[in-house]
């Protein structure tokens, strides 16, 4: 501790029971430990030295930026020091001419877009946690969010970092030019590692131009087969919609009865596409999706007629998950992914399951690339209830590796995950994996527990 005084003000220390607790839990899930220390680096230096010391003693380091992660990635299970980095959240620079900027890792998502939008610019990975969730969150768990289906995730976006390994080393990975992989990409492999095996501090971020027009379209099916083959067969038509998400009925009624944006009610789905471009191509594809929804059974189908209304469809998929969260005492949120043919048979299971189970499980997701997110209402202080939860989120996450899909999409595996991986990933994969971590972590002490157990 007199180590760690001697660079951090005490400000960047926390030791008192009641504001450690507050660093115990994330945002999505059920596990819980409390830290035995929360630091507050304001400097790379800051983190080597923190790491030295960690090293030295054998001290487990937990990441975290703002804890809106959905897999327990962020919960200090071994206890040790949370290494909170919001206050290292500068946007050093924005290159406009290069489409470039450079960040550290407390730079909100949001604040970042709103300084880029005055160039013209933006990032596109955009997680719906936006308003509060961090640069270096985002990487670790390599984000992606409603655009990813057009533009990508994360480690598209990510052109060089500042890495500070377990033993207070630092690397850098990558360069400053849109193509500059050479060797083995340890940059990509950082990207998603969940904080497992190093730490970024800074990053030059890729950027991409503002579109000149966008559309939203949304589009009611009495049925959520129906609805995920009209996404299947809008993509199968040659458009790539920059954002195409799914709403179920419980969520459509939700957002009705809270606040109304006009969505059928009876429907059992409705699905949200934007198309961006130019104004004659983005407006091209709007009506191409129209019409091969209305051809594939929606029951209704509207384009916005202007962009708060569109910001109201979009504000109601935002507030799903909020929606959920607030419905019951206890919610058990997934992440899984699909093949695009296989969302039909994905949904049309979901609700088979759920029903088999008596259990309510709301369904979110980023029908364009298959990415979706059942959320099962529970209350861990029923027994019973908690219990056919369980099984219903076994056999979802079953049908989904069935389907040749896998078991995360872009909430990270963390702890609530980890029991899946020997049966979702190749044998020989885990093991060089493993290798990984123990050649750059060989003490564990890295974000301990997360993805593997050392």
């Amino acid at each position: 501790m007199r180590k760690i005084r001697k660079f951090l003000s005490d400000k960047d220390v926390l030791t008192r029971a009641v504001d450690l607790r507050l660093y115990s839990y994330d945002a999505g899930t059920l596990w819980k430990h409390t830290p035995d220390l929360v630091l507050f680096p304001r400097s790379t230096q800051d983190v080597v030295e923190i790491m030295k010391i960690a090293h030295h003693h054998g001290i487990p380091v937990t990441p975290r930026g703002a804890g809106t992660n959905q897999s327990g990635g962020s919960i200090p299970i071994k206890g040790g020091i949370v290494l909170c980095f919001s206050r290292m959240n500068r946007i050093i620079k924005i290159d406009r001419e290069n489409r470039t900027a450079l960040v550290e890792p407390g730079v909100v998502l949001q604040d970042l877009n709103l300084a880029l939008s005055e160039k013209g610019l933006y990032f596109p990975p955009d997680p719906q946690s936006f308003f509060a969730a961090t640069l270096g969150g985002i990487i670790a768990e390599n984000a992606g969010g409603p655009v990813c289906v057009k533009y990508g995730v994360t480690k598209q976006y990510i052109l060089s970092m500042t890495i500070v390994l377990p033993d207070g080393n630092l690397v850098q990975c990558g360069g400053h030019t849109m193509n500059n992989f050479f060797g083995y990409d340890l940059a990509t492999l950082m990207i998603g590692s969940e904080g497992t095996l190093g730490l970024v501090t800074r990053a030059t971020l890729r950027l991409l131009a503002m579109p000149e027009a966008k559309y939203t379209v949304a589009a009611a099916f009495k049925s959520v087969r129906t609805a995920g083959e009209a996404v299947h067969k809008v993509i199968s038509n040659g458009v790539i919609p920059a954002k195409s998400e799914f709403l179920d009925n419980w969520i459509i009624q939700k957002g009705e009865t809270l606040c109304p944006v006009g969505f059928p009610q009876d429907a059992e789905a409705v699905i949200l596409f934007e198309t961006d471009g130019t104004k004659q191509s983005a407006l091209l594809e709007a009506e191409t999706i129209e019409k091969v929804c209305l051809g594939c059974g929606a029951t209704w189908s509207n384009r916005a007629k202007s962009p708060e209304e569109a910001e109201k469809y979009w504000a109601a998929r935002r507030a799903g998950f909020s929606a959920a969260f607030s419905s019951a005492p206890n919610i058990l949120t997934e992440d899984i992914v699909v093949p695009l043919k296989q969302i039909p048979t994905l949904l049309a299971g979901i609700k088979e399951i759920s029903e088999r189970h008596d259990v309510v499980t709301v369904v979110l997701g980023h029908a364009g690339d298959g990415n979706m997110h059942p959320d099962i209402l529970t209350d861990r202080n029923d027994p019973e209830w908690f219990k056919r939860a369980e099984d219903a989120l076994e056999e979802i996450i079953a049908l989904a590796i069935q389907l040749e899909g896998v078991i995360s999409g872009e909430h990270g595996i963390g702890l609530e995950k980890r029991r899946y991986m020997e049966s979702s990933m190749d044998p020989a994969a885990i093991a060089v994996s493993k290798a990984i971590k123990n050649c750059l972590d060989p003490t564990g002490i890295m974000n301990p527990e997360k993805i593997w157990t050392h």
